[in-house]
C-alpha cells in the first residue's frame, strides 16, 4: 500500500483568490467608514463651534473621537459566509485576517486626520513644544489591539452571533479598566506615567492582544458552555 505524501503547509495559497472578492463584498464598509467619520466629523464641528475661543484641542479630544472607530472594528470579524470559508481549502482564519487587513489603511487615515485637526487648533507661534502625538498612536493602537480580541473570543464562543454587540462593549469595558484603575493608570495615564513608559506598556499590551487574536482564529469551533444540573 502506498502511503499519501503530507500536504505541504502552504498549499492553501492557491486558493486565496477564490475568496478575495468576496472577503472584499462582505466586509462591513458602511460600519467601518461610519465610525471613522463620525469622530472625524465630531472633531471638525468642535474646531468650527468653538472656534479660538475653546483654544487648542487636546489630546483626551482625539482619544473621545477615536471611539467609534474603535467600536466600528468589533463589528469585523464576524464572517457572514462562515460556511464558504470551511467549505474552501484555506485556513478558518484566513476571512477575518482578511478584514482586518482591509480595515488597517482606513483606521490609519482616520488616525491621521484627527491628530492633523489637533495640530491645526495649535497657534503657530506658541510657547513650547506641543505634546508628543507618538503617546496617543500607541493608546489608540493598544485599543484596537484589544477590540479586535474581543472581537475574535466572542465569535469563538456561545454569544457568536451577537459579534460586534457583546466584543464592543466588552472593549471599551476593558480600555476603561486600563485607564482609571488605579494600579494601570500609573503604567499608562500620563501622568503619572512617561510618554515613553506609556507608549512601551500600550504596545505591550497590543502585542499580547494580537498573540491572543492570532491563537484565537486559528480555532474554528465555537465554545458552548453548559452548567451541569
Amino acid at each position: 500500500m502506498h502511503q499519501l505524501s503530507p500536504r505541504p503547509r502552504l498549499s492553501w495559497l492557491p486558493g486565496l483568490p477564490l475568496l478575495a472578492r468576496y472577503i472584499t463584498a462582505t466586509m462591513p464598509w458602511s460600519t467601518l467608514l461610519t465610525g471613522c467619520l463620525a469622530g472625524t466629523v465630531f472633531l471638525s464641528v468642535l474646531v468650527h463651534v468653538a472656534g479660538t475661543s475653546r483654544g487648542p484641542l487636546d489630546q483626551g479630544t482625539v482619544r473621545l473621537a477615536f471611539l467609534p472607530a474603535v467600536a466600528a472594528l468589533a463589528f469585523l470579524l464576524r464572517i457572514p459566509f462562515r460556511p464558504l470559508t470551511q467549505a474552501t481549502p484555506v485556513p478558518a482564519w484566513v476571512a477575518p485576517a482578511g478584514h482586518l487587513l482591509l480595515a488597517a489603511p482606513v483606521l490609519a487615515v482616520t488616525c491621521w486626520a484627527q491628530l492633523r485637526i489637533m495640530v491645526q487648533t495649535i497657534p503657530p507661534h506658541t510657547i513650547g513644544h506641543p505634546p508628543a502625538v507618538y503617546p496617543v498612536i500607541a493608546q489608540l493602537t493598544g485599543w484596537c489591539a484589544i477590540t479586535v480580541a474581543a472581537g475574535v473570543c466572542v465569535d469563538r464562543s456561545r454569544y457568536a452571533d451577537l459579534g460586534g454587540a457583546v466584543a464592543a462593549p466588552v472593549s471599551f469595558a476593558a480600555i476603561a479598566l486600563a485607564w482609571y484603575a488605579p494600579v494601570t493608570s500609573r503604567i499608562l495615564t500620563e501622568p503619572p506615567a512617561t510618554a515613553l513608559g506609556g507608549t512601551t506598556a500600550w504596545y505591550a499590551i497590543a502585542a499580547a492582544a494580537l498573540a491572543l487574536t492570532c491563537v484565537a482564529m486559528r480555532d474554528r469551533w465555537h465554545r458552548y458552555s453548559r452548567h451541569r444540573g
